[in-house]
């Protein structure tokens, strides 16, 4: 196969498409051999992925690697097998192997065999698998370029290598590299076979571009969506959000509606709304935002949930008590400089309403993307839409009805 010949024309190509997708994989992979590699990756890029994965692995190893080499990134993960794996994990990032040789080829097969592959591909290490594809070692360009020519590679590889399950999660993964530092990490299935190439760096992008994502979907701004994503489309990305946001923000207004006679009566009630509203809605924020980073690290594991639901209730219930006090205080003054009779009552329902607005938030922060999980959606989906309900609820319900309980 040339390297260096030209594109056949777009009818040939056309016609060659249309009979390997008719052979057999072993019949096609023969037919692609004998083409040229760029004719024949055209026609590879123009076939079902799976059925382009069948072809190359018919083909023989050493034009596979050649064709995987010339590949894009993106063409080596679709051949990667990678749909059978679920999302987010290691499966799902994997590209196809290249630099794949057994125990018994020598230094000097390796590196003719690497020769026209490093022109075409980024190669950092080779793998040494046994004829079941087993992972049995890693062989370095250093020990290729100083080990004597006629050495095998079971006698210059590092056995026992470091390698990723393709099953698993890529925040375990990343666990798992933290202190192995490799541009490429092998990826094994179960049973020890290479199955792929994990690389570094598009791990920990693609774990970056999640977290980044995170902000936007807790308000309805969907993952997708990008500066450059039309204006139109934005819209229909936000705007159901946005009603979703109306509906609950009736809710709010109508528990304060259930105490609109209070209000009358004690005016000075609405000055403090927005204090309680404010302060409950960012206690929630903060156990939502540690709630979500948890999920998305792995941290939170079945069976914790109750142990990180009465850490938040405790924070809430603490730092409601601190901010308690100086909002009663205020309230206090306030109410006093209005010449209003019941100013102190009213300071000791402002420091009992903001204890309570506080922790049901706290607790309702946590509780928010669980249930999210439990009921199969994107636990950051509107997460603070939300929560921003509930958060005014229980600020404006408690001060309220306290007030209405305790003073009238």
């Amino acid at each position: 196969m040339s390297i260096d010949s030209a594109l056949a024309s777009p009818s040939s190509i056309l016609d060659e498409v249309s009979e390997l997708q008719r052979l057999p994989a072993a019949e096609a992979a023969k037919r692609l051999v004998a083409m040229d590699h760029r004719q024949a990756l055209t026609c590879l890029r123009a076939i079902h992925p799976p059925m382009a994965r069948e072809i190359l692995q018919a083909a023989p190893a050493a034009i596979r690697q050649v064709l995987l080499a010339a590949a894009t990134p993106e063409n080596r993960r679709q051949w990667a097998r990678h749909e059978e794996y679920p999302a987010g994990s290691v499966g799902r990032l994997m590209e196809s192997p290249i630099g794949v040789f057994t125990p018994e080829e020598t230094v000097a097969q390796a590196i003719e065999t690497l020769r026209p592959l490093v022109k075409l591909a980024f190669i950092s290490y080779g793998f040494v698998t046994d004829p079941e594809g087993r992972l049995v070692g890693v062989i370095t360009m250093r020990d290729l370029l100083f080990s004597e020519p006629g050495k095998t590679l079971a006698e210059v590889m590092l056995r026992n290598p470091f390698s990723i399950q393709a099953k698993s999660e890529l925040v375990e993964a990343m666990k798992s590299v933290l202190n192995r530092h490799f541009p490429v990490y092998p990826v094994c299935d179960p049973e020890g076979r290479l199955v792929g190439l994990l690389r570094g760096q598009e791990m920990f992008e693609a774990q970056t571009i999640e977290l980044s994502a995170q902000a936007g979907s807790m308000v309805g701004v969907e993952k997708e969506e990008r500066v450059s994503t039309p204006w139109f489309t934005s819209l229909k990305f936000r705007h159901p959000w946005l009603q979703l946001n109306l509906l609950t923000a009736f809710v709010a207004a109508f528990v304060v509606g259930i105490f609109e006679g209070t209000i009358e009566k004690i005016v000075v009630l609405a000055v403090f709304l927005p204090v309680l509203a404010g302060q409950s809605g960012n206690t929630g924020c903060q156990a939502l935002a540690v709630t979500l980073r948890g999920m998305t690290l792995g941290e939170i594991r079945a069976g914790t949930e109750r142990r990180i639901v009465f850490k938040e209730a405790l924070l809430g219930l603490l730092n409601g008590s601190l901010v308690g006090i100086t909002a009663g205080l205020g309230m206090y003054f306030y109410a006093s400089m209005q010449k209003t009779p019941e100013a102190p009552m009213l300071g000791f329902v402002v420091f009992l309403a903001m204890i309570g607005a506080c922790l049901i938030s706290g607790i309702c922060g946590v509780l928010t993307p669980l249930i999210l999980k439990r009921l199969g959606a994107d636990p950051a989906t509107a997460s603070s839409i939300f929560l921003t309900t509930f958060t005014d609820v229980a600020s404006m319900g408690t001060f309220l009805g306290l007030a209405t309980l305790l003073i009238l």
